[in-house]
């Protein structure tokens, strides 16, 4: 069978768009992460910290390890050690590859299902949270819900 340049160009498509896949398929809804917490230019340990986001709470000690359940909303990041400091931080999803690949493989209703169960989305797998003096605390209001990490 001889195939014309216009063949091989849809077949590559379709060989590409097909590796994309279904998120939700192909990608976990778990996803492990280190957090870790900085205080005057140095990483302190023995913080606790909360994550929590719309698919559940999550408990860390920094520096540490937690699997998380992945979402489309932000994760928010409450972390405090007792007399060294406090943090309030959001960190904003990324949407992975393989969420874009299945908005054109599946002509969309895979986007909406990835988007739903989180599959479509990451965090950094690194979190470092900036942790501010706990005398701050006491002469500034509180926290504006929403500083990014990067």
């Amino acid at each position: 069978m001889v195939f014309r340049p216009t063949a091989r160009i849809v077949a590559a498509a379709l060989a590409m768009s097909g590796s994309a896949g279904c998120a939700s398929l192909s990608e976990s809804t778990e996803q492990t992460v280190l957090v870790q917490t900085v205080l005057d230019h140095r990483q302190i340990g023995g913080v606790g910290c909360v994550l929590y986001n719309d698919a559940g709470k999550w408990f860390v000690t920094t520096p540490g390890r937690v699997t998380l359940r992945k979402s489309s909303a932000p994760l928010r990041i409450d972390c405090k050690k007792e007399g060294a400091g406090w943090a309030y931080e959001r960190v904003d999803p990324k949407p992975n590859g393989n969420l874009w690949g299945n908005l054109i493989l599946t002509a969309g209703v895979g986007y909406f299902i990835d988007q739903n169960t989180g599959a479509g989305y990451d965090f950094p797998s690194t979190l470092t949270v900036i942790m501010r003096p706990t005398e701050e605390r006491d002469e500034l209001p509180p926290p504006a819900a929403g500083v990014t990490l990067y």
